[in-house]
């Protein structure tokens, strides 16, 4: 048992420090994900090897000395998203709002066919725009009276488990398919105009995670495009989707910082949305963070129908006269020059492909 606890100590201890390296090698950033498991797996050996063991002597402390400071990094990077750390995106306080809306963001997984549990969380939810991330044609047809709720919608179902449909109650505008840096990976761009004539950019994204074979290149230059594009609009800007990437890895902090979206989970819980079929092993992947020209009505996830992946609800009010009151996140030198070395890697290097609105589906009924 000693030593079985030993490996399983140093394991822990390999893999919270391995997370300190800055590469996009996808063995390392997929030690980002399990930070709170990581932890908790600490806690235990560390608790065993007292209760069984002992830490008498210098090795022993040694030992015990390396698994607490692995479990303060790990607990260090997810301590903003518990209700113990201060909340960025702050609540609005008009009772009325007028440029109110719900965003419901849902991965219904392509090999999922419980197509009509899916269409009962939308039509209990009700949102005024929804962005599904993996449909394949199979799901554009099951799901097509979505069409009549939804008099605007773009729609690029793939059999490679990166298709994406987005519907919306608001007119859409300048609506683009683009493929940023991976051919197969689609990313949508538009602009919604509400009910009251303000207009906002809407980004929705969807790249690879991490995998054997499969570095994290790609992921961190995409994310990092739109962080840009974001953050050069003249508009208030909105980016949603499944980003394959945890609320609290640093790729996902210098997004923040590059594009100065703020996240509505930090200060108020992680609103885990995988893997729905493991509640153990449970993270943030489907995000949505917005401009400081917007306040927080309220964010939940949805319940289970079916895909590993739980839906995600948030709804916002565009109040632009509040925005000064907001922290926004800002990058520091050395994060400026992280995102201008992922963004110029020879792997990913490459000119964005757009496909025009009437290249893809995408309805626009008056």
């Amino acid at each position: 048992m000693k030593t079985a606890l030993e490996v399983l100590g140093s394991l822990v201890i390999i893999a919270s420090l391995l997370t300190l390296v800055k590469s996009t090698y996808w063995w390392i950033r997929a030690l980002d994900f399990p930070r709170v498991q990581v932890a908790v797996l600490g806690f235990l050996t560390l608790g065993l090897y007292e209760w069984l063991v002992g830490f008498d002597s210098l090795s022993q402390k040694l030992f015990a000395g390396l698994i607490g400071l692995a479990i303060m990094n790990e607990l260090v990077h997810v301590y903003q998203f518990t209700p113990l750390a201060k909340v960025q995106a702050l609540r609005s306080r008009i009772k009325a709002p007028k440029n109110s809306f719900g965003f419901m963001i849902s991965n219904v997984r392509m090999s999922n066919k419980k197509y009509p549990k899916f269409l009962e969380v939308v039509r209990e939810t009700d949102p005024d725009m929804l962005l599904i991330n993996e449909p394949d044609h199979g799901w554009a047809n099951a799901i097509s009276e979505l069409d009549k709720r939804y008099p605007y919608c773009i729609k690029e179902p793939l059999e490679n488990t990166y298709g994406m449909m987005f519907f919306s109650k608001f007119k859409l505008i300048n609506t683009e398919v683009r493929y940023l840096v991976e051919e197969g990976i689609p990313s949508f761009y538009m602009q919604v105009v509400l009910p009251t004539g303000k207009i906002f950019d809407l980004f929705t994204v969807h790249p690879q995670p991490p995998h054997l074979n499969k570095d994290t290149d790609t992921r961190e230059a995409e994310l990092l495009m739109v962080a840009k594009m974001a953050k050069n609009s003249p508009h208030p800007s909105i980016v949603a989707g499944d980003l394959n990437d945890v609320a609290w890895s640093y790729t996902t902090n210098l997004f923040r910082k590059i594009s100065g979206l703020l996240d509505p989970r930090i200060g108020r819980g992680f609103f885990n949305t995988y893997n729905a079929h493991i509640p153990f092993f449970r993270y943030s992947l489907d995000h949505v963070f917005y401009d400081p020209a917007f306040r927080l009505i309220r964010i939940k996830t949805l319940r289970f129908f079916g895909s590993d992946h739980f839906p995600i609800f948030i709804r916002l009010n565009y109040e632009p006269q509040e925005a000064e009151e907001h922290d926004v996140p800002e990058p520091n030198q050395e994060e400026k020059e992280d995102a201008h070395e992922l963004l110029h890697n020879p792997v990913v290097e490459k000119p964005p492909q757009v496909e025009n609105s009437t290249s893809a589906s995408v309805n626009s009924k008056s």
